[in-house]
């Protein structure tokens, strides 16, 4: 890419696009087409088509995506499947047909089968059946990884796919709702900090800044408590002491990605891979029962290749938010898959490590949604 090129981020305002864009901009590229979700929707084909018609963007990072956290993917299991298919189909097709130079393709590691070896080398895809939980969006992400392999094949395109692990950073999402564990507890300790130091403008603040189902800082004190305990975060009227609930047992393991280190990678293999390059990287470590003659599994893992326990997580958190107050785990709740922790080797080989360890990254995350 030239520091001139004209770069489309599809889902720049989000935690992965934003760090995206902040990143290209560190390193000096100028040239960008952004277009928020009202100025274009992605799942329209026909406004995706005349976007692509009218701007010609020369690079595409494909960063927009309908994402959230256990609960959502499986309560909204049509949207997710219906919305990701048609963002990523109207997207790539569009970048097909106005000849885009480079896209690259933003997925999951969720894309990976429930029993995965651990950890999840790229060739585990489509090895065994999914966790059930999030089926609906690791099929959407697994058909835009084939969908760029098969146009790569087919039209000879340059279109590369990346599988971040779990992400967290600024520009999160932390609806109690419908965010990724991560931030969820980083909220959920807060308020249970607010709660437990009965500083009502803290907590008033926050609510005013991420409502919680109609609920903001201006409600009154009984429809903030009742809202707080629907979501787990509770306080003992005879004792005064708060607690919070986190679903499962605490058990399953976990890896997570500084978001601004993902976005770095990213800009980092769109500036120095190829697609031609990942079939080599694949040839020169094929597996045994793989046909040397079959192009498939050319997606690169983004990861620490580090993991920690939900509980140990939620330890950490619990310790730099400064919350006392007790942590429950309802092991009547679903855990979701046990273990997820990507391999690594091949985005190592093709020469990018992570920078950030998760303990630096919560405080750094942290610090960032007090402001």
């Amino acid at each position: 890419m030239e520091k001139t090129s004209k770069i489309y981020i599809a889902g720049h305002r989000g935690l992965v696009g934003s760090a995206i864009l902040k990143n290209l901009k560190e390193k000096g590229y100028t040239n960008f087409v952004l277009r928020t979700h009202v100025e274009l929707d992605l799942t329209n084909q026909q406004a995706v088509s005349d976007f692509f018609a009218a701007e010609k963007p020369e690079y595409v990072f494909l960063a927009a995506a309908k994402v959230g956290g256990i609960v959502a993917n499986n309560t909204y299991r049509g949207q997710f499947i219906y919305e990701n298919l048609m963002i990523q189909n109207n997207v790539i097709h569009a970048a097909y047909r106005n000849n885009v130079t480079k896209l690259m393709f933003l997925g999951s590691t969720c894309i990976y089968p429930r029993e995965a070896p651990q950890p999840m080398p790229e060739d585990s895809l489509l090895t065994s059946p999914l966790e059930y939980t999030n089926e609906p969006y690791a099929i959407a992400k697994i058909a835009g990884i084939k969908l760029c392999e098969s146009y790569n094949l087919q039209y000879g395109t340059n279109y590369i796919s990346v599988m971040p692990t779990n992400l967290y950073g600024p520009n999160d999402n932390f609806d109690l709702e419908k965010s990724h564990v991560l931030p969820a507890l980083l909220r959920k300790a807060h308020l249970g900090k607010c709660l437990e130091d009965g500083n009502w403008e803290a907590l008033r603040v926050d609510l005013d800044n991420n409502p919680v189902e109609g609920v903001d800082g201006k409600s009154k004190e009984e429809d903030i408590l009742n809202i707080l305990a629907k979501y787990g975060i509770r306080e003992n009227s005879r004792t005064n002491e708060v607690s919070i609930e986190i679903w499962g047992s605490g058990k399953p393991m976990r890896e997570f990605l500084w978001s601004e280190d993902m976005a770095d990678a990213c800009v980092y293999l769109m500036e120095q891979t190829d697609f031609e390059d990942l079939i080599r990287v694949n040839s020169s470590s094929i597996r045994e029962n793989s046909r040397a003659n079959e192009v498939r599994n050319t997606h690169i893992n983004i990861g620490t290749g580090k993991e920690v326990s939900i509980k140990e997580l939620a330890m950490l958190i619990r310790e730099i938010v400064g919350f006392k107050g007790e942590l429950v785990f309802n092991a009547d709740k679903p855990d979701g898959t046990l273990r997820k922790l990507t391999d690594p080797s091949k985005l190592h080989q093709l020469g990018w490590q992570h920078k950030i360890e998760i303990e630096d990254g919560i405080e750094q995350m942290y610090n960032w949604y007090l402001v």
